[in-house]
């Protein structure tokens, strides 16, 4: 139906700003789409597939969120394994800021869920992370805090087996 415009290569420095800036101003859909006009000219483009992934996350907790499947998969195209568990992580903390903010049933059970699962990618980028880089340090520490300030924030209760009491 629409043929979509393609960028210049030259202005993909520009381009990149622009996403940045709509991400801060809370416009995701806008910097997602110029992180897929980017793309388009240079798929191998990290800051790019970095902002993309960034933006759809932005996104999680929308009355129309995007799913969690959508950045994953571009997990496998950041070049760096440390990146790659450092924006697992990121995925996994924001689903639990989201299903925390979402006020469903069990939603802190969920978050918790999400939060050691960002903990864990955390811990992996923490031992593959460049020298005087402890952004996966400070993230682990926010998903714990979260954990310990919200009481409602805790594993799901197990059900004894048949038969067995707490005596």
């Amino acid at each position: 139906m629409f043929d979509l415009k393609p960028l210049s290569a030259e202005s993909i420095p520009a381009a990149l700003e622009k996403a940045h800036l709509y991400r801060m101003l809370n416009q995701p859909e806008q910097a997602e789409s110029i992180c897929h006009d980017i793309l388009a000219v240079e798929p191998d483009n990290q800051l790019a597939l970095v902002r993309l992934l960034l933006a759809i996350t932005d996104r999680f907790a929308d009355s129309r969120p995007e799913p969690a499947q959508k950045a994953r998969d571009l997990l496998p195209r950041l070049h760096s394994q440390y990146e790659r568990e450092y924006y697992a992580g990121i995925i996994c903390e924001r689903l639990a800021l989201a299903r925390l903010r979402s006020g469903m049933p069990q939603a802190g059970e969920l978050a918790y869920d999400f939060f050691r699962d960002a903990m864990t990618h955390y811990e992996r980028a923490q031992q593959l992370r460049p020298p005087a880089n402890d952004d996966s340090l400070l993230r682990w520490n926010s998903c714990a805090r979260m954990i310990l300030a919200y009481p409602d924030v805790r594993p799901t209760v197990q059900e004894q087996p048949v038969g067995v009491t707490g005596d």
